[in-house]
């Protein structure tokens, strides 16, 4: 039986759908180029920052190539760049067909990596939700590495950004994009987010559950133009009132301007999986139909060009604008009084006036100037070097809600040891060790600020220390498994993951909000 999507489905379906030199470097040289931060601040407002990205996956339909490269054409005219996430089989689709031109054409805005295979079974999240956190990382890296270097050597250089198939999201994969040298997570879900804005997670800028954009979705017909373009005149002066501006970030597939349904849905619908032999092709709209859909499309961007102070910008642009104000700072003895007198029984992320912190760096930093303060090198310099992961799995039996009370010597020993797992594997443990007890990381980082403070304080270290007990608050930023995150059709029926939720929350230790400096 044969199910016809509605175009809001359609765009639930997919929206919510080599070294790291190479990819920073590529990107570099279209920083230099990005406009220019922003205007002072006046009657126009703080600058409006529009990422506006396409998920390039319909390896079915070859018309796709053709709206993907009449998209690119426009937007080029217009002034604007994008970023086209693009599939691996769908960049060797098109190398096939030998599309140079669709190639070319994509190539003058910006390369993001949307998987290697998007629909075919398994899925991310799917092959994921039965692996712990080193596996997971290691098994994207085996499923998905061929993929991006195949979308890297076709289009020339790495992509900068990453985002996963429809909802088929895993914190595995955070680990593995950040060896590859991929600095950005864009995408769109409800997993993990933070207000509605950008964020740092798992060592990569977020632009992903972002809440400025969504409004901007064409309906059925595409006739609801008037209503997108209100949206975002009144989500322009929502954001151009904030001192520093913000960030809207939205999305459309090629496929869906040429489409009736979606290739996938064709295909792969409730976890199917036919061999190629039997892959069909989506039926298309008709000629009148598609030309409403670019329609559409031409004048919102026409219309959002048209408001004072609008950037649109890239994914490593985004980054540039974005970047992480705490990666290697040196912190002063005043700065780390500071952020040890920030940390409560409530574990999370710090904001400071130049600079957040995420709760692993806020731990990294102060056992860093406690293990130099128990080494007799107080005054050397305490310097953030990256940001540790979270624990790799929760601490089984170990008990967060009682107190307890080591010795000084137990406890710098033991200061010593986190300093040493820091330095090999740059996460968090899960349990720190005082002897033969066990404390949560949480539990440890409470009273590590205390002793820092008093360190810093130029006071004697303590006779004991007590433990007490705490949670991580952040977790709460990290949605609980249930239907509606894994809603997309492509999944087997009933597909959710608790496993994969846990992990995600363990890496609430890595969430901070991501910095945008205020207008000058």
């Amino acid at each position: 039986m044969k199910t016809k999507l509605t175009r809001r489905q359609m765009n639930l379906l997919l929206s919510q759908t080599i070294a790291a030199a190479p990819a920073l470097a590529w990107a570099t040289k279209f920083v230099a180029a990005m406009p220019a931060p922003a205007e002072p601040a006046g009657k126009s407002g703080a600058p409006v920052y529009v990422v506006l990205w396409f998920d390039t996956e319909d390896y079915m339909l070859p018309a796709s190539d053709d709206a993907a490269k009449r998209l690119a054409d426009f937007l080029i005219v217009q002034g604007v760049r994008a970023t086209f996430k693009v599939v691996g089989e769908k960049a060797r689709d098109l190398e096939a067909r030998k599309r140079t031109d669709v190639i070319a054409a994509l190539n003058r805005h910006e390369i993001g990596y949307h998987s290697n295979t998007h629909s075919q079974q398994p899925t991310p999240a799917e092959y994921e939700s039965v692996l712990d956190w080193e596996q997971g990382a290691a098994e994207f890296d085996r499923r998905e590495r061929g993929g991006f270097s195949d979308v890297a050597r076709i289009f020339g250089h790495a992509p900068t950004c990453y985002g996963q198939p429809g909802v088929s999201w895993a914190p595995q994969a955070y680990q593995t994009l950040k060896k590859w040298g991929v600095p950005v997570y864009l995408d769109d879900g409800q997993h993990v987010g933070l207000d509605g804005k950008p964020f740092w997670y798992g060592g990569l800028l977020n632009i992903f559950n972002i809440a400025a954009g969504r409004g901007l979705e064409p309906n059925e017909d595409w006739t609801n133009i008037a209503a997108a373009r209100d949206y975002f005149t009144s989500l322009h002066q929502q954001i151009s009132a904030q001192p520093a501006g913000g960030l809207v970030s939205f999305m459309f597939h090629p496929t869906q301007f040429i489409s009736q349904r979606f290739w996938d849905a064709v295909n792969f619908l409730n976890g199917a999986n036919p061999p190629r032999s039997q892959w069909k092709l989506q039926p298309q709209l008709s000629p009148a139909e598609s030309k409403q859909a670019f329609q559409y499309f031409d004048d919102l961007i026409r219309h959002i060009k048209s408001l004072p102070n609008v950037r649109f910008i890239t994914a490593s642009e985004a980054h540039a604008l974005y970047r992480d104000r705490a990666r290697s700072r040196t912190f002063t003895p005043e700065e780390l009084m500071t952020i040890a007198a920030k940390v409560t029984p409530q574990i999370g992320f710090q904001l400071h006036d130049s600079f957040n912190l995420s709760a692993s760096e806020v731990l990294a930093l102060l056992n860093q100037f406690v293990a130099n303060s128990v080494a007799g090198k107080a005054s050397e310099p305490v310097v953030l070097r990256d940001t540790p992961y979270g624990p790799s799995s929760p601490a089984y039996g170990v008990a967060s809600d009682q107190i307890a009370e080591v010795s000084w010597e137990q406890f710098a020993r033991t200061v010593r040891d986190v300093a040493h797992l820091l330095g090999r594997s740059q996460q968090i443990p899960n349990a720190v060790w005082m002897g033969s007890v066990a404390v949560s990381p949480e539990s440890y980082l409470a009273a590590l600020a205390s002793v820092a403070k008093t360190l810093l304080s130029k006071q004697p270290p303590p006779e004991s220390v007590k433990i007490v007990p705490a949670e991580l608050a952040a977790g709460k930023f990290v949605a609980r498994d249930s239907a509606a995150i894994w809603n997309w059709p492509i999944f087997p029926q009933g597909f959710h993951s608790p496993h994969l939720m846990e992990l995600a929350r363990l890496q609430a230790w890595t969430l901070k909000p991501a910095l945008l400096p205020a207008a000058k």
